[in-house]
């Protein structure tokens, strides 16, 4: 018996129909993101409960890890439960928690919300990513996962938004905000649970190559996860692509601190230094992914965007220091946020083309896999980055992501997939 949410597909859908189910995925994505939003009320938060930043970065760093080892086991039991039927009840109780963390008063009370919500949403972010593959053919796959990417980047904007034009209506009480995610993400979980829906298992381990009404007869086995971790390009694929996000996350958690600190600019500067990368390295994903979706090609744009982002990363950590002409670091950072994206979205589709090689059953797993890796090195760019800064300044971590980079250049060696496109196949010789 399946839950009264759940509505199985055993005809691939294609046209509008599968367009809507991707967009209802990436929806998904951004509830599952903005209902654990906390940055807009953090300063408030802190100072309510007479909150250290440096207790705040501890309880953060051990509610993330709990949250990486739901995302490990979600994207498992999605493989063989079904994507919606644990998605919808994660992404519903995450938003009701908001309720509970505007009753929070003290620095314990939020230490056990926070790995309440982010053990459930862990699981969530997982799942919505298997949804994306599952309604995207590799046709698409590219574009598909950029538009996947938006989620978190849509929560921040999102949150941001509504924060700026209520905070003040409720006397700057961040439980208002609190309030208002829950409401607004348990309006959003209305939506999807009346339009989302998912390939059947049978569906779902089919290889597609381009969008067509498949019809296939079920198929109740199951793969088996240990098939996952014979095989070494996909642990290069992971590891690799953990080194390449130590950047991408230390610009996530201290953009603002690090131009702030580092070149001396005033917040409001800095915000808006952070938020043109994030514009571009949105617009990057979506263009990037078409062309390697058209040309059939995903590791020479990972390679080309790692490379571009290692040399302006280098040339980055040279500038820091005073004197610097803030639009001299605008164009710098803007650039950087520009080249991850164009690394990123490629790999994204490479990986999950690889994974689904070995196993097309396991496509969730493989995601819940990498997702819970990269929250452990959260985990420890949160613990060890404030002490390696304290000691050697922001130089000396921006050049261990840079080691991050290399990491993920080095590893693509062990990548599947071509570096030159196909040539067209020679026409049949007509006899004479």
């Amino acid at each position: 018996m399946k839950p009264f949410y759940v509505r199985e597909l055993s005809v691939y859908p294609v046209g509008r129909r599968r367009i809507l189910l991707l967009a209802v995925a990436v929806l998904a994505s951004l509830v599952a993101n903005f209902e654990t939003t906390l940055a807009t009320i953090l300063p408030l938060l802190m100072s309510d409960l007479d909150m250290s930043l440096t207790v705040y970065g501890q309880l953060a760093a051990l509610s993330v890890l709990v949250g990486g080892l739901s995302a490990g086991f979600g994207g498992i039991l999605s493989d063989r439960w079904g994507r919606v039927t644990i998605l919808v009840p994660t992404l519903t109780i995450t938003a009701a928690c908001n309720f509970l963390l505007a009753t929070v008063d003290s620095v314990a009370g939020l230490f056990w919300v926070r790995c309440l919500m982010l053990f459930i949403e862990g699981a969530g972010i997982t799942i919505t990513a298997s949804l994306v593959r599952d309604f995207s053919p590799r046709l698409g796959r590219a574009q598909a996962f950029a538009f996947w990417t938006w989620g978190p980047v849509g929560a921040s904007f999102l949150a941001s938004f509504i924060a700026g034009f209520t905070l003040p209506l409720f006397g700057n009480a961040w439980q208002s905000q609190a309030i208002i995610m829950g409401v607004v993400s348990l309006v959003m979980c209305a939506v999807i649970i009346w339009k989302i829906a998912e390939p059947s298992a049978a569906l779902r381990a089919q290889v597609m190559e381009a969008e067509q009404e498949l019809v296939v007869e079920e198929d109740v086995r199951h793969g088996r996860v240990r098939e996952l971790f014979r095989h070494p390009h996909l642990w290069a694929h992971v590891l690799g692509n953990t080194g390449w996000q130590v950047l991408y996350w230390t610009f996530a958690i201290f953009g603002q601190t690090i131009l702030a600190s580092a070149f001396g600019m005033d917040p409001a500067a800095a915000n808006r230094v952070v938020a043109l990368g994030i514009v571009l390295n949105a617009l990057a994903v979506v263009v990037v992914g078409r062309l390697s979706d058209r040309l059939r090609l995903r590791k020479p744009f990972t390679a080309a965007g790692t490379v571009l982002t290692a040399a302006a990363l280098a040339y980055f950590i040279a500038l820091i220091g005073p004197g610097v002409a803030t639009g001299h670091v605008t164009a710098v950072y803007a650039l950087l946020f520009l080249f991850m994206g164009i690394a990123y979205v490629p790999w994204m589709a490479n990986f999950s083309e690889d994974a689904e090689d070995v196993e097309s059953r396991l496509q969730g797993s493989a995601l819940g896999i990498w997702g819970m890796v990269v929250r452990v090195m959260i985990v420890v760019l949160l613990v060890v980055s404030p002490m390696v800064v304290e000691s050697g300044g922001w130089q000396l971590w921006l050049g261990v992501a840079l080691g991050g980079q290399i990491v993920f250049l080095v590893s693509m060696v062990a990548f599947r997939g071509r570096w030159r496109p196909a040539r067209p196949a020679a026409a049949p010789k007509v006899p004479v």
